[in-house]
Parts: structure tokens; C-alpha cells; sequence
């Protein structure tokens, strides 16, 4: 019999098709199990993820707790933060350990890099876990404590700083401002370390004034000092590519909000949020409770309403008579005018510096505090202050007046804190206190120390002077020097020099003025230096990537 081709071919058609279909069917079955275990380890990858967002969520909860303890009470916890939670179907449990007593150290990240600072540190430990298969991440992390003594910054400001120079100026050291920074020249202004601000960076007048055309630096990373100008204009927040252009241009020691930068606080308690109360006298509540911002509570030596008092051994002894018997200070025929304060007559104390280590009347511990509400308008006048025999700090509620050279002779650590802060030359006299300023030419007046103090802010009509004028003056200093060193500080709006700055009263001096390096050693700071507190949390790591069983 015959056999067909085509049945022939009909049967191995058939077989191919059979193998065919089995081949596909391993492949769905291949590609179902491989679905399966896709969904599988994103299920997994999702618990994990979960877990991981949870344990993160411990250690912010535990910093958070830390940061707050010391925000209310200036002091780490007594119990150290821990707990469990849950948070998005996840248990959390944390946990977080003291490491000890604070140290002294150099900060090693961020814009404060190569500050000395007092920091403490924790440890903080948290762990999630999901309620769904149980996935388990572990994180660590270190939470730290700074305190950054706040004469290392060359310029600080907690309101708006405002820099307008006529003449060149270089400012060396960091400046920073905890409001918004305007910056412009008449010349040229020149800033050898890291600008940062809180709130935003501005090119020229804050208030009334035209803008200046002079060049703004701000030197690099690599030392080199790059302009603010900007395709004829004027690189500022307020461009759309500053974010990028600004961390670009100035390789990060350009900061402002944009970027992140926080406000840096001075710990308070007492005196609650206002930084004045460092000058203020002490309430009787904390003189009772023996704690106070105030500087009349660091203070060895107060005089307050003009009775003067000395502290040795920890008992306060009255020494006005003798004080005043010795030449130390004086209250008589010491009045003048304030040209500033619309006239004001200035009823001061003199204090002579010469006289208070010559007779042994030096606070103990370097801190002087001086508070008077006994006259209209009192102030604390400084003289004979060119040589000190040790460190000191001044503190006065009052205006300061300082007359001639300060701490100009074998330089001492020094700091003057007050309402505010006016420089006096050699050639000031009472009597021609009251005529136009011309008849008042100032002499060449040498100045080392820093100051911490407070200004009258711009407004829509007035000029706050600037950083330029924070340190007052009252004389025709054309063409005359002001030397100074150290660090200027503006923490408040000065409470009883009050009147708004103008050019009526006074000529500026020629400004040599520098940042004080020697500021840069702890062992080279005045007498109870404030301090800024930070916060950082620093070293994470994941620990543990699993199953909790």
C-alpha cells in the first residue's frame, strides 16, 4: 500500500505543535514564578522601606526631644530620651546614650568649620519593624551639642545687617546675621570668610539711600575673591539660579536661607528670648534662685544707682567710699552732651582703668558690670584705659563712653557689652560738647576689644547706620584714624540710645579695623564670653538590614 506524503507530514506537524505548546507553557510557568518572586522582594523592599522611614522617624523623634531640653532649660536631660511608637504600620524603638562629659574641639562641618566650640554628644539608637513580615532596620546616629563663642565671628548681627562702606573696606573673619544681610560699597568691600545669613542676601540699601556702584567680594575656597556682580547686575536671593550660581560662584561659603542656614541663638533662660537681658540687672527671682543671663550675676565687682560693691570669697562688700576716696570712680562734674541723643545730657560714672588695677579694686574673676537709673540719662564713661592688668569684660544697662586709647598697651582679652557704645578721642572735651562738631577734631584713637552692643534699625526714612557706624562716634574725624581690633557684635535694638543715626553730628573716621585673631584660642577670649548654641546630628549609619524574629 501506498503511503501519503501529506499524512506523513501531518503527523510531525502535529508533534511540533505539541512541543510547542509545552515549550510555552514552561515559559508562562517560568514567568509566573518569576513574577512571583518580583513581587515578592518589591513586598519585601516596601517593609523594608517602611522600616527604615520608621526608624528615621526615631532617631528625628529622640534628636528632636534632645534639642527641646536644652531649648527650656540650657541643660541635657536627666533621663535620656527612649520610647517605642508606631508610626505607618511600623513599631519603632529607640534608645539614646550620654557620651560624656562636653570637650573643647575644632568644628570639623558645616559653615562653622574651624571654630573652637564646647560640644557634648549623644548617641542615638532606633529601630522599626513592620507589622507585615516583619522586616527590620536599624539606624545609629550622633546628636551634638555646640557652643561657639560668639567673638570668633568677626561681625554678628541678630537683626538685619546692613554693610555700606564709602571708603574701601576689608572685612576679614566670618560675618554672619541671624535676619536678612544687605550688602554695597562706595569703593570696594572685600570678605575673606564665610557670609551667611538666616534670612536673605541683598545687594545694596536696605531703606532711604540710593544703591552704590562699588564691587562686593567674597574670597573662595581657594583663596581667590570672586564678585557679586552679575551680567550687569548684582548676584542676589532674589535670582532665580542662586541657589546653584551662589554655591557654584563662592564654592559654599556663601549661605543664606536658600541653602539651609539657621538661625544661631544665643541660650537664653531668664531673660527669656530678649539678648538684652545680658546687661540688664538681675531680678530678685534669680538672685534667689542664684541663676541669671545676666552679667550682674558673672560680675566681681558691680556698681549699681551708684553704690559700688566688691565681691571676694563669694560675699558682697559695699566700697563706694573708698572707691571714690581713691580716684577709681568718680560721679561729679562729669556731665556732657550726647549730640546723637538729640542733646541729651549725659550724666556719667567715670571709671579709670589705671587706677582700678593700681589700687586692687580688679574684679576677681575679669567682669565689671555697671547699671545706673538714678539720672535721666546715665551712662558709664571709661578712662585712662590704655594698658589693663588682666583680662577684663565690661557690662553696662547704660550707654558706654570710652575717652582716648583702650587696652592699646600689652593687649589683654577685653570685651565691652552695653546699650550702646561710643568712641571717644584723646582730644574730646565736655565743654565743646554742645557746638557743631567742626569745633571738635578728633585725635588718633587706638581701640582693642571686642564689643557686643545695639543699634536704631532702618527704617522707610532713617538709615540705621550700618555695620559701619555700629560704634558710635561724636566728633569731626576727617581724615583722622580709628584703630580697632576684635569683634562686633549687635544682638538687640538699643533701648535707651535711642535716636536714629545721621551725619549731623560727627565725620567718619579712616577705619583700620580687623577681626582679632587671637580671638581664634579659647585661652585668648574675654572674661564670660557669650556663646551661640548649635545643633548637629552627624555619623549616621544603618546598622541592621533583615527579618525581626
Amino acid at each position: 500500500m501506498k503511503v501519503s506524503v501529506l499524512a506523513s507530514d501531518g503527523g510531525f506537524a502535529t508533534l511540533l505543535a505539541l512541543i510547542m505548546v509545552g515549550m510555552l507553557t514552561l515559559i508562562g510557568l517560568a514567568a509566573l514564578s518569576t513574577s512571583d518572586d518580583e513581587i515578592t522582594i518589591a513586598s519585601n523592599e516596601l517593609q523594608e522601606m517602611r522600616s527604615f522611614y520608621a526608624a528615621e522617624a526615631g532617631l528625628e523623634r529622640a534628636g528632636s526631644q534632645l534639642q527641646f531640653t536644652y531649648d527650656s532649660t540650657g541643660r541635657p536631660p536627666l533621663v535620656m530620651p527612649q520610647g517605642i511608637d508606631s508610626v505607618n504600620d511600623c513599631s519603632v524603638v529607640y534608645q539614646t546614650a550620654d557620651n560624656g562629659p562636653a570637650t573643647v574641639r575644632v568644628l570639623t562641618t558645616g559653615t562653622l568649620t574651624g571654630l573652637h566650640a564646647l560640644v557634648k554628644s549623644f548617641s542615638i539608637n532606633s529601630t522599626g519593624i513592620s507589622a507585615v513580615e516583619n522586616a527590620k532596620v536599624t539606624l545609629s546616629q550622633s546628636f551634638e551639642t555646640a557652643l561657639v563663642p560668639i567673638f570668633q565671628f568677626a561681625v554678628f548681627y541678630d537683626n538685619d545687617l546692613e554693610v555700606n562702606p564709602g571708603p574701601d573696606m576689608n572685612l576679614r573673619g566670618r560675618v554672619h546675621t541671624n535676619s536678612d544681610l544687605y550688602l554695597q560699597a562706595g569703593t570696594s568691600l572685600r570678605m575673606d570668610s564665610y557670609v551667611t545669613a538666616a534670612g536673605n542676601i541683598h545687594h545694596g540699601r536696605k531703606g532711604p539711600g540710593g544703591d552704590a556702584d562699588g564691587d562686593v567680594l567674597v574670597k573662595d575656597r581657594v583663596g581667590l575673591y570672586v564678585s557679586m556682580r552679575d551680567a550687569g547686575g548684582w548676584l542676589e536671593s532674589t535670582d532665580s539660579y542662586w541657589y546653584d550660581s551662589s554655591l557654584y560662584r563662592w564654592h559654599g561659603r556663601v549661605q543664606d536661607a536658600t541653602h539651609g542656614q539657621q538661625a544661631l541663638s544665643v541660650p537664653l533662660g531668664g531673660s527669656g528670648d530678649d539678648p538684652h537681658g545680658l546687661i540688664e540687672r538681675a531680678s530678685a527671682a534669680e538672685k534667689a534662685a542664684g541663676e541669671s543671663d545676666s552679667y550682674e550675676m558673672k560680675s566681681t565687682l558691680k556698681i549699681i544707682d551708684r553704690q559700688a560693691y566688691k565681691k571676694v570669697g563669694g560675699v558682697w562688700t559695699e566700697v563706694t567710699a573708698d572707691m571714690v576716696a581713691r580716684g577709681i570712680i568718680s560721679f561729679e562734674n562729669n556731665k556732657f552732651v550726647d549730640q546723637r541723643e538729640a542733646g541729651a545730657g549725659v550724666d556719667v560714672m567715670e571709671l579709670d582703668i589705671a587706677k582700678l588695677y593700681g589700687e586692687g579694686y580688679a574684679p576677681e574673676n575679669g567682669v565689671l558690670y555697671f547699671s545706673d537709673e538714678t539720672t535721666d540719662f546715665p551712662g558709664l564713661r571709661i578712662i585712662n584705659g590704655e594698658q589693663l592688668g588682666a583680662p577684663l569684660s565690661i557690662a553696662s544697662e547704660n550707654p558706654v563712653y570710652t575717652l582716648g586709647d583702650f587696652n592699646s598697651n600689652d593687649k589683654k582679652p577685653a570685651a565691652i557689652l552695653a546699650d550702646a557704645i561710643t568712641f571717644l578721642s584723646d582730644a574730646w572735651s565736655d565743654n565743646k560738647s554742645d557746638s557743631t562738631y567742626q569745633s571738635r577734631p578728633a585725635a588718633t584713637t587706638t581701640v582693642n576689644a571686642s564689643i557686643l552692643t545695639g543699634n536704631v534699625e532702618t527704617t522707610d526714612t532713617d538709615y540705621s547706620g550700618g555695620f559701619e557706624n555700629l560704634p558710635r562716634f561724636l566728633e569731626d574725624w576727617t581724615g583722622v584714624d580709628f584703630n580697632w581690633s576684635g569683634s562686633m557684635v549687635n544682638l538687640w535694638v538699643s533701648t535707651q540710645a535711642t535716636n536714629p543715626w545721621s551725619g549731623f553730628y560727627y565725620s567718619p573716621p579712616d577705619r583700620h579695623w580687623a577681626y582679632d585673631a587671637d580671638l581664634n584660642d579659647p585661652n585668648k577670649l574675654p572674661p564670660e564670653t557669650p556663646v551661640v548654641r548649635i545643633f548637629q546630628r552627624t555619623g549616621w549609619k544603618q546598622e541592621y538590614v533583615g527579618t525581626y524574629e
